[in-house]
C-alpha cells in the first residue's frame, strides 16, 4: 500500500486516531445504527487517503465490495466487515480495538480475512520475484504456488466461512476495477480468479459471481476473442430482445391458461459460457441454443413437470438436451429441469423450469441462507440443517468438493493423494489418501493419537483401520493415559498411513526402550560401584570423564552393552602395571609345584581333571593358554593374553597350572566358540552380508548380537572354529565388505 501525503501540520496518523474514532463513532451513532454506517464511519479516516497495491482507492474498493455483498444477500454485518478488513492494517492491535467498538464477532471476521488477503498477497508477490529471477515462471511452479493457496484458503475458511463470501466480493471488484481503468492486469490476479475464485463461487452456487468473473478474466485473457463475440451479441440484441420479449410472454399466457402460475424470464448472456460452449462442442456462434434462453419459476416441483410437459408437447423438443437437475441435483445442491426445443421456425431456446425455493439457491447459492452465525436453522444443498452446526457442515462439504473440482481442472494431481475431513468442532484437517481415525487423532495432537481407542465417521461407530473419505466428521474416543499400540506400525493391518503418524508411534515406543535401556545401565554401573566401594561418586562427573555429555548417555551405552564396565573399573581403580617378560615366567611353575598330572603338565580334554574353557576369553587352538585352578570347579583355561588371568596372578599366583591343547580323539574334530567383534556403517543387509561370509567359509555361527548408534552398527558374533589361526584369514574377508571398519576377535 501507499500513503498518499497530507499537510504535515494537520497530518495525524491513523493509529494515533484510533482512540478518537472509536469515540467519535459511538457519539455520533446511536447502538441501535446500523453496523455498516458505524464501520464505515470508523474507517474513513484511516483508508480515505490509501490505495490497495493494485492502485485502487481502499475506500471505494470497500464501498464496492459492502455493494456486491448487498446484492448476493449478505447481511450487514458482513458488508460492515470490508471496511474493517482493510482498517486492520493501520492499527496497532486490531483484534482489540476492533471488538471494542463492534464486539468480537466483527473482529474475528476482519481478522481472519486479513490473515487470507496478506497470504495471497505474499504468494503473488513471491511469484513475481520468482519470475523476476527467471524471466519465466514454470507451469509446474505455478501449479505448486496456486495449490499451496488453496490449502490455506481452505483452512482459513474452516474457520470462519463468511470469509468466502469476503474474498469472492473482493476478487470481483478488483477485476471491475482492472476493467474500468483499464489498466494492465497482473497475469497472476486473473488466473487465480479463473481458476481457483469462479470455480469457488461455482461450487458454493454464487454464479452472479461466478458468471461475471468468468467474463472479466476471459476479457483480460482473450481481448480480441471477447470483442469479436460481444460484438455479435450487441449485432442481433435487439432483434433477439424482441423474440424473447415475444417467448416469455406467450409461454407466460399459455402457462396460466393451463392453471399453471408461472413467472417466465429472460436470461442474461455470459459471454465465456457462451465461448467455452462453442468450443467444447465445435459449434459456431450461431448453433449455441442459449443465445435464447428462458427460465420458468413455478411454484412447486408436480408444476415443474408439468410446465415441462406443456413445453415438449408445444414445441419440438432437441434430442439429448434434457437434463433433470431436481431428481438427481448438482454436487452444489443445484435443482432445476433444463431442455431445449425448437420454435416453429426451427430456431433453438433453452428453457430452464424451477421452483421460486431452487431459483433463489440458483441466484445466490450459499448465500441465500448461507451463513451458520448467520441464518439459523436452515438447510443447504439439500441437507435439512437442524442447527447452525449443521449449516456450517454442510458448506464446508462443498468447499472440500470445491477443492477436489479444482484439483481436477488443473489436471496435476496434486490433490489425488489427499483427503480432507472434519473435526467435531468442523475445522478441516488434511491427511494423506487412505488415511485413518488414528491418523486423524495423531494430525491433532500426538497425545490424542497416543491415547486414541475408537472412532466415529459421521457418527456410526467403526473399526480404527476404517479409511476415511473426503467431508467426513471424524470424532475419537480416547483413554486417560496409555500409549499406542505395536498392531498399529503392522503395515497390513493399515491402522496407519500418515508418515508423520507413523514414525510418532515408532518415536513413543523408541522412547520406553530408551528408558527400560537407560534403567538397565544405571542399574548396572550402580552395583558396579556399590562392589568397588566407590558409591559415594557423582554419576554425572563419572559419566563426564568417560566423555558422555550426561550420566544418562553413560547408562544408555551400558544397557545397550556397547560399553565394558570394565572401563568405570580401569577409572576409578587403575590397573597393575603390564607385567613384564619376568613375570610371564611365573605362569610356568615347576613340574614339581603342579598339580600331578602327565608330567606336570595337565591336557586340556585329555587329563582327568575337570577343565573348562573360560567365558572371558574362549580360548582355541592354537591360543597360548595357562590353567587357574578354581575352587571346586576343576581348572579354568585362559589365553595368557587375559586380562582376568592377570588379575588372578596378581592376587593368587600359586594356582596357575601350565596346560596345552590336546589331541582329539580319533574320528572327531573338536570346535570351539570363540567371539568376533564387528563395527560398521549400518546399513540394509549388513548383516545378511556378513553371514554369508562365514557360511561360504564353513564357519557355524551359534549366536548374533547387534546394536545400531547413530548410524553406526555393533555386532558380535559368535562362531564355532576347530583352529583360531584360520579366524583371521575369514576377518580378513569381512573386513573388505561395504562400510564394515573392523573385525576382530574380541
Amino acid at each position: 500500500m501507499k500513503r498518499l501525503q497530507a499537510d504535515p501540520a494537520e497530518s495525524v496518523s491513523p493509529t494515533q486516531a484510533v482512540p478518537q474514532l472509536i469515540a467519535a463513532t459511538a457519539q455520533s451513532l446511536p447502538e441501535q445504527d446500523h453496523a455498516l454506517a458505524r464501520a464505515r464511519a470508523f474507517a474513513e479516516p484511516l483508508l480515505a487517503c490509501e490505495s490497495l497495491d493494485t492502485g485502487e482507492n481502499i475506500l471505494a474498493h470497500a464501498d464496492a465490495v459492502a455493494a456486491i455483498l448487498k446484492t448476493i444477500g449478505g447481511s450487514e454485518a458482513m458488508q460492515a466487515a470490508s471496511y474493517l478488513v482493510y482498517a486492520c492494517d493501520h492499527l496497532q492491535k486490531p483484534q482489540e480495538v476492533i471488538a471494542k467498538a463492534f464486539g468480537d464477532n466483527f473482529a474475528e471476521l476482519a481478522v481472519e480475512t486479513t490473515k487470507l488477503v496478506r497470504v495471497q498477497r505474499q504468494a503473488r508477490q513471491t511469484q513475481v520475484a520468482n519470475a523476476r529471477a527467471s524471466n519465466a515462471i514454470s507451469m509446474a511452479q505455478t501449479v505448486a504456488v496456486q495449490t499451496e493457496n488453496v490449502r490455506k484458503m481452505l483452512l482459513a475458511f474452516s474457520r470462519d466461512l463468511r470469509v468466502v463470501m469476503l474474498r469472492l466480493a473482493s476478487r470481483l471488484q478488483t477485476l471491475r476495477f482492472f476493467a474500468a481503468s483499464k489498466l494492465p492486469v497482473p497475469p497472476g490476479l486473473v488466473r487465480e480468479a479463473q481458476q481457483v475464485f469462479a470455480p469457488l463461487a461455482n461450487r458454493l452456487g454464487i454464479w452472479e459471481i461466478k458468471w461475471e468473473m468468468e467474463d472479466l478474466a476471459f476479457r483480460f485473457m482473450e481481448p480480441d476473442t471477447y470483442r469479436q463475440v460481444a460484438r455479435l451479441l450487441d449485432e442481433k440484441r435487439a432483434q433477439r430482445e424482441a423474440q424473447v420479449a415475444h417467448l416469455r410472454a406467450c409461454l407466460e399466457a399459455d402457462l396460466k391458461a393451463q392453471g399453471i402460475d408461472a413467472m417466465v424470464q429472460g436470461r442474461p448472456k455470459h459471454i465465456y459460457s457462451i465461448v467455452k460452449k462453442m468450443r467444447g462442442k465445435s459449434l459456431g456462434f450461431d448453433q449455441v441454443y442459449d443465445i435464447r434462453a428462458l427460465r420458468i419459476v413455478v411454484a412447486s416441483i408436480p408444476d415443474c413437470y408439468a410446465a415441462l410437459s406443456w413445453v415438449h408437447s408445444t414445441f419440438t423438443p432437441v434430442p439429448d438436451e434434457f437434463d433433470d437437475y431436481i431428481a438427481k441435483p448438482k454436487g452444489n445442491g443445484y435443482q432445476s429441469l433444463h431442455t431445449v426445443v425448437r420454435d416453429g421456425n426451427g430456431q433453438p431456446i433453452e428453457i430452464q423450469i424451477r421452483t421460486q425455493a431452487m431459483h433463489d439457491h440458483a441466484e445466490h447459492g450459499v448465500a441465500a441462507h448461507w451463513a451458520y452465525k448467520e441464518a439459523g436453522v436452515k438447510g443447504y444443498a439439500g441437507v435439512s440443517a437442524s442447527g447452525a452446526y449443521d449449516a456450517k457442515i454442510a458448506v464446508l462439504r462443498q468447499l472440500l468438493a470445491w477443492e477436489r473440482d479444482l484439483s481436477g481442472e488443473q489436471g496435476q494431481g496434486d490433490f489425488d493423494d489427499r483427503i480432507y475431513v472434519l473435526t467435531p468442532d468442523a475445522a478441516i484437517v488434511e491427511l494423506p489418501q487412505g488415511a485413518t481415525a488414528v491418523d486423524f487423532a495423531y494430525s491433532v495432537h500426538t497425545n490424542l493419537g497416543h491415547r486414541c481407542r475408537g472412532a466415529r465417521l459421521d457418527g456410526v461407530m467403526v473399526p480404527l483401520n476404517t479409511p476415511l473419505k473426503n467431508g467426513q466428521t471424524v470424532e475419537v474416543t480416547v483413554v486417560k493415559e496409555g500409549g499406542p499400540s505395536r498392531d498399529w506400525l503392522n503395515i497390513e493391518l493399515g491402522y496407519l498411513v500418515s508418515h508423520r503418524a507413523r514414525s510418532k508411534v515408532r518415536a513413543w515406543f523408541n522412547a520406553q526402550a530408551m528408558h527400560e535401556t537407560v534403567a538397565k545401565g544405571r542399574e548396572a554401573v550402580e552395583k558396579l560401584l556399590q562392589r568397588l566401594g566407590k558409591t559415594a561418586v557423582k554419576l554425572e562427573d563419572l559419566a563426564s570423564q568417560l566423555g558422555f555429555n550426561s550420566a544418562d548417555e553413560l547408562f544408555e551405552v551400558v544397557g545397550k552393552d556397547e560399553f565394558s564396565l570394565r572401563n568405570i573399573e580401569i577409572l576409578l581403580r587403575p590397573p597393575e602395571p603390564a607385567p613384564s617378560e619376568d613375570d610371564y615366567l611365573l605362569l610356568k611353575k615347576p613340574r614339581s609345584a603342579a598339580n600331578p598330572a602327565k608330567g606336570g603338565v595337565l591336557v586340556v580334554g585329555v587329563d582327568s581333571l575337570m577343565t573348562q574353557l573360560a567365558k572371558c576369553c574362549k580360548p582355541a587352538p592354537p591360543d597360548a593358554i595357562c590353567g587357574f585352578v578354581t575352587r571346586g570347579k576343576g581348572v579354568s583355561v585362559h589365553r595368557t593374553d587375559c586380562s582376568n588371568l592377570r588379575e588372578m596372578v596378581a592376587k593368587n599366583g600359586e594356582r596357575v597350572i601350565e596346560v596345552e591343547w590336546g589331541l582329539p580323539k580319533a574320528a572327531t574334530t573338536a570346535v570351539y566358540p570363540v567371539d568376533v567383534a564387528i563395527e560398521a556403517a549400518d546399513r540394509q543387509g549388513l548383516l545378511r552380508d556378513i553371514s554369508e561370509v562365514f557360511t561360504k567359509e564353513k564357519m557355524n555361527v551359534i549366536g548374533v548380537q547387534t546394536q545400531s548408534v547413530k548410524g553406526t552398527a555393533w555386532m558380535t558374533f559368535t562362531v564355532e572354529v576347530s583352529n583360531s589361526g584360520r579366524l583371521a584369514k575369514v576377518l580378513a574377508i569381512v573386513a573388505e565388505l561395504t562400510g564394515v571398519r573392523s573385525a576382530r576377535r574380541r
